[in-house]
């Protein structure tokens, strides 16, 4: 009954969020189909001149005009006052009728022997602005999970000894360029997904990407003792990964 009432409820956001926005397209913004129409444009402009710098410049002003719209927008204010309620709705509901969870404990016949864990410092932090690169110097491996906002992500594989088996590295970036150097004697899976940019692996070069995802790997990947999986996904942004 909960789960019911719960998605008429989502149903109804959704039937009032669009007329609302129909509502101010006809009546109230009617400019705002033109400055949609003109975002898309200058960003379309970007793909067609990727590599140059009018290029970045048609991308960037595309953004921002994208972001003015959408920020003004009457249906925008609408979407956050609905969260805004949703939020205070599961608030109150979950005062008024908290979980209860019942335990059943039973005694454990054998004494358990508390486990040692080792924590390990990370070669990359999480970060919204800024650059982030390996030492220029040897410096000992970690595998990588990282998600940036808008920066570049530099990895070089040449001063560090990877460990026998599968090395993992895991980028997410929203925008920047991810650039990953491999030594020649290590076999390398790719998995990334781009919305929009450029991609280098090794020989296999795509100058422009728009919303794809693909999969490539060497010859000897699946035999290798030593192998590194890079899985990386960009929102805007290029991913270079070639030999050092």
């Amino acid at each position: 009954m909960f789960k019911n009432a719960k998605n008429d409820y989502t149903g109804w956001l959704v039937v009032i969020g669009v007329v609302v926005l129909l509502l101010e397209i006809l009546f109230f913004n009617s400019g705002l189909i033109f400055s949609l129409f003109f975002s898309g444009g200058l960003i379309y402009l970007s793909r067609r001149k990727a590599g140059k710098k009018s290029g970045k410049v048609f991308f960037f002003a595309g953004i921002i005009f994208l972001l003015i719209s959408v920020f003004s927008m009457m249906t925008f204010r609408f979407l956050l006052l609905a969260i805004l309620l949703h939020f205070i709705i599961q608030f109150s509901k979950s005062k008024k009728n908290p979980n209860k969870i019942t335990l059943n404990i039973k005694e454990s016949e054998q004494v358990g022997q508390e486990e040692t864990l080792i924590k390990t410092k990370p070669l990359f932090e999480n970060i919204f602005f800024g650059q982030q690169k390996t030492p220029s110097g040897v410096y000992e491996w970690n595998d990588i999970n990282i998600q940036s906002g808008i920066g570049d992500t530099i990895i070089d594989l040449s001063y560090t000894v990877l460990p026998k088996g599968e090395t993992i590295i895991f980028v997410r970036n929203i925008i920047g360029n991810i650039q990953i150097q491999v030594p020649y004697e290590i076999e390398v899976s790719v998995h990334h997904s781009c919305v929009v940019g450029s991609t280098t692996v090794l020989e296999n070069h795509q100058s422009q990407v728009f919303n794809q995802a693909f999969q490539l790997k060497t010859a000897g990947y699946d035999q290798a003792e030593q192998k590194v999986k890079i899985f990386t996904s960009l929102l805007v942004g290029n991913l270079e990964v070639s030999r050092i």
